[in-house]
């Protein structure tokens, strides 16, 4: 390695001094240009903060006008909304206004209807017209007719009511003079058996009983006649009564009579009535009678007693589990000596609903019976009512 010279030293330390002044000047020039640029980012920097500053107060404006906005949009969409509904009543209020005029039509098409119809009523009324005068003159020929018809009936019914009380005088008469020849041929029947038995047969003998027994049917029957001419002619005295008094006293009379039956009675406490007590305790002599007679085969006998009601009415009934009848002979029952059991079966006249019958229609009621062969009998009948 050759070695360097003084000269050489100190011009390579020259060089590298004035390299260096250059680099210090250079330096300089840039601490300088450093300078000038921190100045300037200072004053960018104060820009970019000024910047940011009108940023944030654009920003807040700018939230003020999205909040704006959105109030806008919120109330644009509520008056959507309230268009919407808007439109849709105006739709509603288009819709009723056809249905309406749709109505308008039909009643005006009703209205020309019922003009047309009043039209044909009146020549309906103008011939209804024509036919009530043509009426009325029939009518008061009709009415002239009937009143010819009413006095033939006033003066047809005088004379069935002149007929009737002379038929009824006439049996009465009839029946009460038959009383004493009955009463000749029972003596005699019997004093003949008493005086001359040791001169009659047993023949004669039964001859003459045969001969008293019908004398005493025959006065049963005169006497039943008597008593239904009686009821039919005796004044009748209505007043409030208690038909359920009244079968009490009948049937004590009968388990007085017959004291070894045991009968079950089935009545309420009270049945009250309008009537006359003497006629309607006939009626339930005979009808509860009846009941007591035709249970005398069941083995367990009982009478019933009751009211109800029957299109407004008052139906009292006696009802038993006796014998019955049959419903086919029912138009029988209540004709006088008409009898739906034989003598051998069940004593009797014959003459006992007949005489029931008579009372209840002097009352102004009603009388019925329905039955079953060997299920029993049940009577209804009604009264007036009390005025």
């Amino acid at each position: 390695m050759i070695a360097e010279r003084p000269w050489q030293a100190a011009a390579s330390h020259i060089g590298a001094l004035a390299d260096a002044q250059s680099y210090a000047r250079a330096m300089l020039n840039i601490l300088e240009d450093a300078g000038t640029e921190a100045e300037r980012r200072n004053d960018t920097q104060r820009a970019f903060l000024n910047i940011l500053d009108d940023a944030d107060d654009e920003r807040g404006r700018l939230a003020d006008t999205q909040r704006a906005v959105l109030n806008v949009l919120d109330d644009a969409a509520a008056e959507a909304d309230r268009l919407a509904d808007t439109q849709r009543a105006v739709l509603n209020i288009l819709d009723d206004a056809a249905a309406e005029a749709d109505r308008l039509a039909d009643t005006q098409r009703a209205v020309l209807n019922i003009l047309d119809d009043a039209a044909a009523e009146a020549d309906r009324l103008a011939d209804t017209q024509r036919a009530v005068l043509n009426i009325l003159d029939d009518v008061g020929l009709e009415k002239a007719n009937a009143e010819r018809a009413v006095v033939a009936l006033q003066h047809a019914n005088a004379e069935v009511e002149t007929a009737n009380r002379e038929l009824e005088a006439f049996s009465y008469s009839v029946a009460h003079d038959l009383r004493a020849p009955l009463r000749s041929i029972d003596g005699f029947s019997q004093a003949l058996i008493e005086d001359y038995d040791d001169k009659l047969d047993e023949g004669g003998r039964t001859y003459l009983r045969f001969v008293r027994e019908g004398a005493l049917h025959m006065a049963g029957l005169i006497n039943d006649l008597l008593g239904l001419a009686r009821i039919s002619r005796a004044e009748l005295k209505a007043t409030p009564i208690d038909l359920a008094a009244i079968a009490q006293a009948t049937i004590k009379l009968l388990r007085r009579a017959q004291p070894e039956r045991t009968v079950e009675l089935i009545a309420p406490a009270t049945m009250p009535a309008f009537g006359d007590r003497r006629l309607l305790a006939v009626v339930l002599e005979n009808l509860i009678g009846n009941a007591w007679k035709f249970t005398g085969k069941t083995e367990r006998p009982r009478i019933e007693l009751g009211q109800m009601s029957q299109d407004g009415r008052t139906v009292n009934f006696v009802r038993d589990n006796g014998a019955g009848f049959d419903m086919a002979y029912s138009d029988k029952l209540f004709a006088v000596f008409q009898r739906l059991h034989s003598v051998g079966e069940f004593e009797g006249l014959g003459i006992g609903l007949a005489t029931v019958q008579r009372v209840i229609l002097r009352h102004g009621g009603q009388i019925w019976a329905e039955g079953e062969v060997d299920l029993g009998a049940t009577f209804y009948f009604t009264l007036s009512e009390a005025p």
